[in-house]
């Protein structure tokens, strides 16, 4: 029988990296840094709806917890002479002494843009939902998105899927729209995933999006060697 793995998952160590980097030296640490992880990401994900947030990666050192935040619109994040930020990074350290009180490692903010949107499944994903919550033709916007997005240079391959009450029906189904190529069996493929929701009067919409950007090689970057006895020409 075959089973369904997560993208990201399936290429761990071959290609991608963790999204939460750190060491527990006791159980009591490890169980704790588990639970705040999931309070920062759950506050985040919430309190950035709308801000086109691409990812949420976290790196801990001994004195020192960094949070590492990915949009497409960091002028939203970051406000007039970044107010909005400061603000966003005091209510997070407030979030995070809650769920543990002892920890007091000393919290960084870090806010990277995302410089190609339709390159990024995340962002992609909630301008479908956006889309959706306009109460917009579910059809109209997966053709628009998914032409904007194989627009792009690096895109080679995007699938889209949306299951729910379409077009208010009564009956939930799923629709799908793909153009190009998504070879989601090949480790050094780079394919981005994410999932969203779109909240309507009549339920939620499930999205799904992958994103096929080409073949990462690991010695691409290595110079190539010629043999001794072969002359080099000029």
């Amino acid at each position: 029988m075959t089973h369904t793995v997560h993208p990201y998952a399936h290429r761990l160590g071959v290609i991608r990296d963790w999204k939460s980097r750190w060491f527990a030296r006791e159980k009591k640490s490890y169980r704790e840094n588990i639970k705040v992880d999931e309070t920062i990401r759950r506050f985040l994900a919430k309190r950035l709806r709308g801000t086109y947030t691409s990812g949420i990666e976290i790196e801990r050192s001994e004195n020192e917890l960094r949070v590492i935040l990915s949009t497409a619109r960091p002028g939203l994040v970051i406000g007039r002479s970044g107010e909005n930020a400061a603000k966003l990074r005091k209510e997070l350290s407030e979030t995070i002494h809650r769920a543990a009180p002892e920890d007091r490692r000393t919290l960084k903010f870090d806010i990277i843009e995302v410089r190609q949107p339709e390159t990024d499944a995340a962002v992609v994903a909630y301008m479908v939902a956006e889309g959706l919550e306009k109460r917009m033709p579910f059809r109209r916007v997966l053709k628009q998105t998914v032409e904007k997005v194989i627009a792009a240079r690096e895109v080679e391959g995007v699938r889209i899927t949306v299951s729910g009450r379409l077009g208010g029906a009564e009956m939930s189904r799923k629709e799908e729209i793909k153009k190009g190529r998504i070879p989601l069996q090949t480790f050094r493929a780079d394919i981005d995933f994410a999932h969203e929701k779109a909240h309507l009067p009549y339920g939620v919409i499930g999205i799904k999006v992958w994103i096929y950007r080409g073949n990462v090689y690991q010695d691409k970057r290595a110079p190539v060697r010629l043999p001794a006895s072969e002359p080099v020409r000029g």
